[in-house]
């Protein structure tokens, strides 16, 4: 398990990236998901997901369908196409900023990535 310092820096880029490659989600099963992806690893709570989702809501990059199964709402989640282009702009940034810390963390590695 990580800390939640990590984990939450992350949180809208772990969401929107998901979103992106999944379509639409619910939120209790983009939290089953992210937790069958990494073993356990991560786990989000209701506590910081749905307020991100409403988050990412209310600055137009999710969209919101609600779906009745049986008696019971079901809250879906997609992007917008503002969200397509946050999705793309958060992934380059992780990416950028992992391999910054990777020059941090590892400053004299070899190619082959050995720490001298």
């Amino acid at each position: 398990m990580f800390s939640k310092e990590l984990l939450k820096g992350t949180l809208k880029t772990i969401i929107l990236r998901l979103l992106d490659e999944q379509g639409k989600m619910y939120g209790y099963e983009i939290s089953q998901f992210v937790k069958n992806m990494t073993d356990g690893k991560l786990e989000l709570t209701e506590g910081a997901l749905y307020p991100t989702l409403h988050k990412l809501e209310s600055e137009g990059l999710l969209k919101t369908e609600k779906v009745f199964i049986g008696k019971r709402a079901r809250k879906y989640y997609s992007l917008t196409p503002a969200g397509n282009k946050e999705t793309i702009s958060k992934i380059k940034e992780f990416q950028e900023f992992a391999a910054a810390m990777q020059m941090i963390l590892f400053p004299k590695a070899n190619l082959d990535g050995r720490i001298k």
